[in-house]
């Protein structure tokens, strides 16, 4: 076995692939990606009645398209009852944040983040309660968002869109992680 010098030792540590526990109730669904000679598709959802066949309870009111400028960062978006369902197309790169600040959750305080896209195909359900936000990673190009939601937009009294400061949960959180 090598040994390191003094220097290399002192700072020395191994990265952690094991995967950690989720935020309760967020959930990743991988998808199948079909790809050809000419190009790929991705099946997005089965829809019966608005309800996602791979998403029990998840039904569908609303699908929105959002755009992220080059290293833009979104964040942080709040809701009260709006659960959201989140994918990136896989030419894309956005990192995604999450964090549980629903009083007495199992898993309140509970950060995550990952990124979306990137080769891979996902969705990712994020309930009520679980702050969001977005930063995209590609610096030339903007990024992609393609989400679905069980509450339709309102502007009115109803209005379930709240925020909480991009850098509420320190802006360490919007930095790329160097192994």
């Amino acid at each position: 076995m090598v040994e390191f010098n003094t220097q290399a030792r002192a700072r020395y540590s191994k990265q952690d692939y094991s995967p950690s526990e989720p935020i309760e109730g967020v959930e990743i669904v991988d998808l199948r990606r079909f790809n050809d000679d000419g190009g790929s598709m991705t099946e997005l959802a089965r829809l019966n009645g608005g309800i996602h066949a791979d998403l029990p309870g998840f039904e569908a009111r609303q699908m929105n398209f959002s755009v992220l400028e080059p290293l833009a960062t979104k964040a942080f978006h709040l809701h009260q009852r709006q659960t959201d369902v989140w994918f990136v197309p896989p030419s894309d790169k956005i990192l995604l944040v999450l964090a549980d600040v629903r009083a007495g959750s199992p898993t309140e305080g509970k950060l995550m983040r990952f990124p979306l896209g990137d080769g891979n195909s996902r969705l990712v359900r994020i309930p009520p309660g679980v702050a969001h936000g977005c930063r995209n990673l590609r610096p030339a190009a903007p990024g992609s968002i393609i989400y679905f939601v069980d509450v339709q937009f309102s502007v009115g009294e109803d209005c379930d869109e709240g925020r909480l400061p991009w850098d509420h949960f320190g802006t360490e959180v919007w930095e790329v992680e160097r192994a």
